[in-house]
């Protein structure tokens, strides 16, 4: 099995530059948020001096009075500094939280136009990590860890300014920290940016494992591999939980660093204000209020350096999300244009040279009129040859031309090859050897040609929300008349609020047929010029199928199309037949041509005829 081949992660330079360009629209609001945060900051400095204050009128037994206005001072500045912080940190986090909505658009807007072959290489698992695992460490950086870290810096610098203010002498004593702290810093800065980045890894390693698993229980049963399966995904989470604890080592070992600075720092200052105030040169509340700064320090200090932890972790997360959000489909370096909704769409409409009398799909027709007029694409292969794995082709010399209009069927037994062509033609994969053109151009997925599989899914929302996926600005007389045209209208009246009724995940449950029957409405909907239904009706029984195949032959009518044949009344009913033996193509004609050849063809429908007795 060959070896995985992750989607891309970012460069630390490219992730920056990428941050940048979020924040940019949103810079005044971040000034503006600084700005309130200093203004706290600054107001916070004044508690350290006012209970120095109050040390010295206790010292000097002055009378309780004398403290009265020092205590409401002290009282006013801690909620001046509590309001002010709270304003500016709800203002930076407004601020991140709307520049990770955008990168968030960003990513699943690039994830949605992959080329299916790239995310097939990586597996589902490090893409759903992405999503899940690595927004949510930024999300939580974001919401948390940045205005922490920003709000720290300023009370870090605005409380050595204080001490010196205090007494110059104090500032050097409390610098003896940090020499201790940068060191501690820089070593686990070292350390933890490799390790988040292998544990992000690893977990999408992990999910990819178990996504495959849990998705091929069925078929792990039946063949006695669960217990193989079991096992890969055991080795992969007890390497993800490796990497775990040694996270955790290394921050314990962080934190212990960390402390040996504060207690040396503090000690410093402590003795410095010993010797000023047997000196005279200070006060016991002035050398009370120096050590108060100190201490003060402590929380932002360590916070500040703690926080490279979640940096780490979130920088790691940032450039895979920044990677993808990054990556250009083949349809964009080929110069397709690429609409906001995630469709792409060739950069000519008008037909090529190659298809001549054809039409665009968008150029005449509407969704849901009846297609009497052929308006599809021509389809061409040369030589065309694939392998998955280098040296185990499973397709080679695949020639073969399909008129616009023409309904091929493709037909072979298991590992022939069908569908690989199939996802070939479709622009899933793009051929090892040789050629695929549809309508003189290479195949976009999503534009020109639809690939329609077994595997179809009903998207969480109405139905008429799930319908427009495939035509925006469709009215609902247009989604009736998509319904009505594949025999889906019927049960789609029937539904508690018709179009508005919920499907999917948490709403009505539709049967096998009916999801399929949605896939085809939408397929109207998109009006594509080629279509190719990869076993689109195997899924159902046999009063389904043929409900299905209706429905098909409907979304159909007047497309050029390639049927995967699951059953051969499939290709009985199309205008040619390709059959497909070991990755070449073993026969081609009619049905009638090729069940008088007496060959593959022939011995394929004899079976299946006796089959079906």
């Amino acid at each position: 099995m060959s070896e995985r081949e992750l989607l891309p992660v970012a460069s630390g330079r490219r992730t920056l530059r990428s941050v940048g360009a979020l924040l940019r629209p949103r810079v005044w609001t971040v000034v503006l948020a600084l700005a309130v945060l200093l203004a706290g900051t600054l107001a916070g400095l004044l508690v350290p001096p006012l209970v120095g204050r109050i040390v010295d009128l206790v010292t000097g037994r002055r009378g309780a009075g004398s403290i009265t206005w020092p205590a409401i001072l002290l009282v006013a500045a801690a909620l001046v500094q509590g309001a002010l912080s709270a304003a500016g940190l709800a203002e930076l986090a407004r601020a991140g939280e709307n520049a990770l909505a955008e990168l968030r658009e960003r990513f699943l807007a690039r994830a949605l136009r992959l080329p299916l072959d790239q995310l097939e290489r990586a597996g589902s698992g490090d893409l759903t990590s992405r999503v899940t695992g690595d927004v949510t460490v930024i999300a939580e950086a974001v919401r948390r860890a940045l205005p922490a870290l920003i709000g720290s810096l300023l009370t870090i610098v605005s409380t050595l300014a204080g001490m010196a203010v205090l007494d110059w002498r104090f500032l050097p004593a409390a610098l003896v920290a940090v020499p201790v702290q940068l060191h501690t810093a820089r070593w686990y800065s070292r350390r933890a940016g490799p390790l988040y980045a292998e544990q992000r890894a690893a977990a999408g390693a992990q999910q990819h494992a178990l996504l495959g698993t849990i998705d091929g229980a069925a078929t792990l049963r039946a063949l006695r591999l669960t217990g193989r399966h079991l096992g890969r995904v055991e080795r992969r989470s007890q390497v993800a939980v490796d990497l775990s604890l040694r996270g955790v080592a290394l921050r314990t070992r962080f934190y212990s660093r960390l402390h040996v600075g504060e207690y040396a720092g503090l000690c410093a200052v402590l003795a410095v204000g010993f010797v000023l105030v047997r000196d005279g040169s200070a006060t016991v509340g002035g050398a009370t209020a120096a050590a108060l700064y100190f201490h003060g320090l402590f929380g932002p200090i360590n916070m500040a350096l703690a926080l490279v932890d979640d940096a780490q972790s979130a920088a790691a997360g940032l450039r895979r999300l920044v990677g993808v959000a990054d990556v250009r489909t083949p349809a964009e370096k080929d110069g397709a244009d690429v609409r906001t909704d995630g469709a792409a769409t060739p950069t000519d409409a008008t037909a090529t040279p190659a298809d001549a009398t054809s039409t665009p799909a968008d150029a005449t027709a509407t969704p849901g009129d009846s297609a009497g007029t052929p308006r599809g694409a021509s389809v061409t292969a040369r030589a065309l040859g694939h392998a998955y794995v280098p040296g185990r082709a499973v397709l080679s010399d695949v020639t073969f031309d399909v008129a616009a209009g023409e309904r091929v069927a493709l037909v072979g037994a298991s590992g022939a090859g069908k569908t690989t062509l199939a996802k070939l033609i479709a622009g899933v994969h793009r051929p090892g050897t040789g050629s695929v053109l549809v309508g003189g151009r290479p195949p976009v997925p999503g534009a020109h040609v639809v690939l329609v599989t077994q595997e179809v899914h009903v998207f969480a929302g109405t139905l008429a929300d799930d319908l427009r996926l495939a035509a925006p600005d469709a009215t609902d007389a247009e989604l009736c008349a998509a319904l009505d045209r594949v025999g889906a209208l019927g049960w789609a009246e029937g539904l508690p609020e018709r179009l508005a009724t919920r499907v999917g995940d948490g709403g009505h449950t539709l049967t096998v047929a009916e999801a399929q029957q949605l896939a085809f409405a939408r397929l109207v909907l998109a009006d594509p010029r080629v279509v190719i239904l990869d076993e689109a009706t195997a899924e159902a029984g046999s009063a389904g199928a043929r409900v299905l195949e209706a429905s098909a032959e409907a979304a159909l009518e007047g497309r050029t199309a390639l049927v995967v044949a699951h059953r051969l009344t499939q290709a009985a009913a199309a205008d040619r037949v390709i059959v497909l033996d070991t990755g070449r193509i073993a026969e081609t004609g009619t049905h009638t041509e090729l069940l008088a050849a007496a060959g593959t063809y022939a011995a394929l429908w004899s079976a299946w005829s006796q089959q079906r007795r």
